[in-house]
């Protein structure tokens, strides 16, 4: 942190924070204009501490009583996490916002009721208004087993009271073979433009009405990726649909969609897409299929496979008649009581800038109505607003198997929580809203004892801080990352948080050496010319495997080539023809392997080691070459200390660095 910004924050001029230091039993030089982190978090206690022992000597002559609108005991302690906005912060103090902001600017700090601000800069305001500022950590969640909670609210309905509801089916497989555009042909729209790069970027849930019989459809991503978004598909799909390109066959995204399918204990129906190209085989893919205990029904096995064309909307009507038979085929698992408890699962939460918190629920069981109250695992989250289907349409209620985009959360929930309504607002749970805020944004955690450069020799280590603008995505990039890591690499991710990026992520990236990546979220000018300021680098994508090739990039570039040493062969020297300055020409015998010129040497003499230099020239029968082999007789230009003896052995070899490949 630089000297001027520590000392705007402490109301004082920079000579002022120079003078003053040495009072405080802190030393930085008079020169010195940048501190790093710890120091600056240390001299702003160490400053608060002083203006407190101040502040207790000018009341106690003054015989000073704090305001009685104030309702604050002197000292009283007061819970604060590291990073909190000022709307949360004035709900703390139990002051009006506008009051907190006032109090802000006076100290130097502008910032509006949705910014956000530091400990050390609320703990300066806390001790103004008397009380004891004390940092907790605010990190921990309110983690229940989501699956346990269904199966127990379901098995609490009474079997009578339970109707067939619409199937929900998850569309799985690999990149590119064609999952959006057979929902595409299913619904009669287009998404595909609407992506970057033609791939899906979040989950997304759509209906469609087939035989007057709804069918809910579940859009996961194919690409690499989105390992969890997939696996969080699954979870809430009755059936999946396995697209696997007929022109291409089966790839390492099909085995895993398959697997995470299987695992869930989904029917799997195969559609082979892209059969109007002419290099298409649906034969050779199926043939691939039953690999994976994908047999096909016309082969004696279990699978329904559906040749078709989402390009060409063919065959389309035959796959959602194949989807109503295995539902039909499973319909014991495929009921809900809509007039029973409401339960549903949250499969898409983001923030709008002009909605607020949004997130998409698949109701499960009962029915959600716009007025319910909600909460999420024991937690009171807020009052639907408005509930609006996948068109955009409004919708007062929404019953079961039915995807919905509600409004009127606190805050966005997590991608795979469960969400309830509640009769009884006493038993519910109420917290702040900076306790929930902990799942919309990481706060930067305390630094290690191990980050202070003291790390395991050979690893390469990169920091991160990112920000992008749905939790899916978070979710996606960050699972994607893990799989870059090993013991080698590591990648630290040093915070992350929904919406556009801040001047806080500015700062945190230059205190902690990172680089700050955005994905589908903007940067204001403001932002950017900080970073251009503090040299941070800023970078910007709307797809994310071209982020996570930046990053592996940037490991490449840390990474430090390994050395190898590979072995030729050894010669015994019989003669020595000249002794130079700078080594030797000498005449000898190739023992073992083969000798090159440019090659390194180590010389031993009786099995102990003398010296080490290099072979610079070779020659046989006069003439200079490439080589020389095991058996034959040679001369060689040594370059090293001219200590040679008749009978000493060489040892030949070569060293190449390989870089590792991240």
């Amino acid at each position: 942190m630089n000297i001027s910004e520590l000392a705007r924050r402490l109301r004082v001029n920079t000579q002022e924070l120079h003078d003053k230091l040495p009072e405080l039993g802190i030393d930085i030089g008079k020169k010195a204009i940048k501190i790093d982190d710890r120091l600056a978090s240390r001299i702003m206690r160490a400053w608060k501490e002083s203006q407190d022992r101040e502040r207790q000597k000018a009341q106690y002559f003054r015989g000073a009583e704090k305001k009685e609108s104030d309702h604050v005991v002197d000292g009283e302690k007061l819970e604060i996490p590291p990073i909190l906005t000022v709307k949360d912060f004035s709900v703390l103090l139990n002051q009006p916002v506008t009051r907190v902001i006032a109090e802000l600017m006076r100290n130097g700090v502008m910032a509006s009721m949705n910014q956000r601000i530091d400990f050390d800069t609320a703990a300066i305001l806390a001790s103004d208004l008397g009380y004891e500022p004390v940092m907790v950590d605010m990190t921990h969640k309110f983690e229940v087993d989501t699956d346990k909670r269904i199966k127990e609210k379901m098995e609490a309905e009474e079997s009578s009271d339970f109707e067939s509801r619409a199937p929900v089916v998850v569309v799985m497989g690999h990149v590119d073979h064609g999952k959006t555009k057979l929902l595409d042909a299913i619904r009669k729209t287009n998404v595909v433009e609407g992506e970057a790069g033609g791939i899906t970027q979040h989950i997304g849930a759509y209906q469609v009405v087939k035989k007057k019989r709804k069918i809910t459809f579940i859009d996961t991503p194919g690409h690499e990726a989105f390992t969890a978004m997939r696996s969080r598909g699954a979870k809430v799909a009755d059936i999946a649909i396995l697209v696997v390109a007929a022109n291409d066959g089966v790839k390492p995204q099909t085995v895993e969609a398959i697997k995470i399918a299987q695992n869930a204990e989904l029917p799997i129906i195969a559609a082979i897409n892209k059969i109007d190209l002419p290099e298409a085989n649906p034969e050779k893919t199926k043939q691939e299929l039953s690999q994976y205990n994908l047999l096909p029904e016309e082969w004696g096995g279990n699978t329904i496979c559906v040749n078709i064309s989402a390009k060409q909307n063919t065959n389309i009507d035959e796959l959602l008649d194949n989807i109503l038979l295995v539902a039909d085929m499973n319909s014991e698992k495929i009921k809900a009581n809509p007039t029973g408890e409401f339960i549903g699962t949250i499969i898409e939460s983001h923030v709008d800038p002009g909605e607020g918190p949004v997130a998409t629920v698949l109701v499960k069981n009962g029915t959600l109505r716009a007025g319910d109250h909600v909460a999420m695992n024991g937690v009171l989250y807020g009052k639907i607003r408005s509930m609006r289907n996948y068109k955009n349409e409004q919708l007062k209620e929404a019953p079961p198997a039915t995807p919905a985009k509600i409004l009127g959360l606190k805050v966005a929930p997590k991608v795979g929580d469960i969400l309830e309504t509640v009769t009884d607002l006493k038993r519910v749970k109420k917290v702040r809203t900076y306790e929930m805020q902990k799942q919309e944004e990481s706060f930067i955690r305390p630094m290690k004892e191990s980050d202070n450069g003291e790390e395991k020799e050979g690893v390469i280590k990169l920091n991160i801080i990112l920000r992008t603008d749905v939790l899916g995505s978070q979710e996606a990039i960050i699972e994607s990352l893990k799989k870059i890591e090993n013991e080698d690499i590591k990648i630290e991710i040093v915070s992350k948080g929904l919406g556009n990026i801040t001047e806080t992520d500015i700062m945190s990236a230059e205190a902690t050496n990172s680089v700050v990546f955005g994905f589908n979220v903007l940067a204001s000018p403001s932002v950017e010319a900080l970073a251009q300021e503090k040299s941070v680098e800023l970078r910007r994508y709307q797809i994310i495997y071209e982020l996570i090739t930046e990053v592996k990039r940037r490991l490449q570039e840390l990474a430090k080539p390994e050395t190898v040493r590979e072995e030729l062969g050894k010669m015994e020297i019989l003669a020595i023809f000249r002794k130079l300055t700078d080594g030797a020409i000498v005449g000898g015998k190739v023992t073992e392997g083969k000798l090159e010129p440019g090659s390194k040497t180590a010389v031993f003499r009786n099995g102990e080691f003398v010296t080490s230099g290099k072979i610079v020239e070779l020659q046989s029968g006069k003439q200079i070459v490439s080589d020389v082999m095991k058996g034959q007789e040679c001369g060689i230009k040594f370059v090293g200390q001219p200590v040679l003896e008749i009978g000493d052995v060489l040892e030949v070899y070569k060293e190449r660095e390989i870089k590792k490949i991240i």
